[in-house]
This record gives C-alpha cells, sequence and structure tokens, in this order.
C-alpha cells in the first residue's frame, strides 16, 4: 500500500483499521511540522491536542480484543526512519519545559518520581507508530495493527499519556497565573526523589513561558 492510497476513497471510512490508520498518520504529520519551528507560539497547546487525539485511538485499541498477527514472526519492515533530528528539534523548540518529573507505575508503592523528557517522549511514540505503519502501506493490516496495540501496551501508550500531563500541566500553571517549577539541572540519566527535586526546582514565572508558549494569560 503507497502513500497515495493510504487514505484512499475506496477503503471504508468505517473500517476499524482505516480509523486508526488516519489517526496515527495525523499525528506524525502534525509532530513533524510543530518540529520545524515555523509557530513556536502554539506548539504547546497544539501538541497537546494531538497527543490528547493519538491516546483515543490507543484507548480504542487497547479496548479491542486481542489482535492475533497473520503469521507467527514479524516481517521486516524495513530500516528504522532516523528520529535524532526531530527529537533534537523538539528540545530546543520545547526546552524552558522539556524535562518533567514522571512516576512510571501509579500502582507501584512508594515510587518515586524520576526526569523524563517531552523531546525524548514524542520522538519514542513516533517511532512506534511508524514501525505499524510501515506494516499498514505495506497491505499487512493486521500485522500493523497488532504491532500498534502491542506498542501501545509496552511503551508509547503510557509515554503519551505521562506526555500529556506534562503538556496538560504548562497550560494549567500558565491559565491559572501559578508559577512553574523547573528541574534546574536535572537531566533524564539522574535519579530524582522527592527531596531532590525540592532542593534542585527553581522557579519560572509565567511571564518568561506564556509568551514564547503562545499562552494568554487570564
Amino acid at each position: 500500500m503507497s502513500d497515495a492510497t493510504l487514505h484512499s476513497t475506496t477503503r471504508d471510512p468505517d473500517d476499524f483499521a482505516v480509523q486508526i490508520a488516519d489517526q496515527v498518520e495525523s499525528f506524525l504529520v502534525a509532530v513533524a511540522e510543530v518540529a520545524r519551528g515555523d509557530e513556536p507560539a502554539s506548539a504547546v497547546p497544539f501538541l497537546l491536542l494531538e497527543v490528547s487525539q493519538l491516546l483515543l485511538a490507543g484507548g480504542r485499541l487497547g479496548a479491542h480484543e486481542d489482535i492475533v498477527p497473520d503469521e507467527r514472526y514479524e516481517p521486516d519492515s524495513g530500516p528504522e526512519p532516523d528520529v535524532d533530528e526531530l527529537r533534537e528539534n523538539l528540545a530546543r523548540l520545547l526546552e524552558p519545559i522539556d524535562v518533567y518529573s514522571e512516576v512510571f507505575d501509579p500502582y507501584e508503592p512508594r515510587e518515586a518520581p524520576v526526569p523524563a523528557r517531552v523531546s525524548d517522549d514524542l520522538a519514542d511514540i513516533i517511532t512506534d507508530l511508524r514501525h505499524g505503519m510501515a506494516h499498514y502501506r505495506a497491505g499487512r493490516t493486521t500485522e500493523a495493527l497488532w504491532w500498534w496495540q502491542f506498542s501501545y501496551f509496552s511503551n508509547w501508550g503510557p509515554t503519551a499519556s505521562a506526555t500529556l500531563r506534562a503538556l496538560q500541566s504548562v497550560l494549567i500553571h500558565v491559565r491559572l497565573d501559578q508559577p512553574l517549577a523547573e528541574l534546574d539541572g536535572l537531566d533524564t540519566d539522574q535519579g530524582m526523589g522527592d527531596d531532590t527535586l525540592e532542593i534542585e526546582a527553581g522557579k519560572v514565572m509565567q511571564q518568561e513561558i506564556a509568551a514564547p508558549l503562545g499562552v494568554r494569560v487570564k
């Protein structure tokens, strides 16, 4: 299946696979456009919208019965496209709010928060989605759905949920006129507990992030 036939009018728009593929493709295109940096003022609100819409597709995949691939072994989908440039562009674009605090499993007792990066998260999500899209474009629809469902549970679903929470938090801080805590000096290769957060967190006032992110303060 070529790019030209991905959204062919001869395909049933009510088909589950078509709808999931459309949402995946929309996310891939949208994040690539944001990463170009042409409209930095709308980056965070736009990413919030796109991640929210992607998680709708993920929710549908999660609620669906287990999808069984046609073949025992996954066919080779070809080389994975490099996402380093996209990751770096997003990191520069989101620099004021790229690093955030995340707890991987909310049901794990006393699990300490760890630092994460929105730019890394988005690049990892895109890697998973592109892998499934390669199967879909090659006409291996069941394989694509299996991969998107499996990786939703194993990686991109939790990652997208954490990213959504981080982006949502940025807008909440700005809209509600609250200072935003910055993970000053921390990076994703460092452990981070509650005490570390309290010591390291610096204050980034709304005036520093609202204008470049295009968010209007009440």
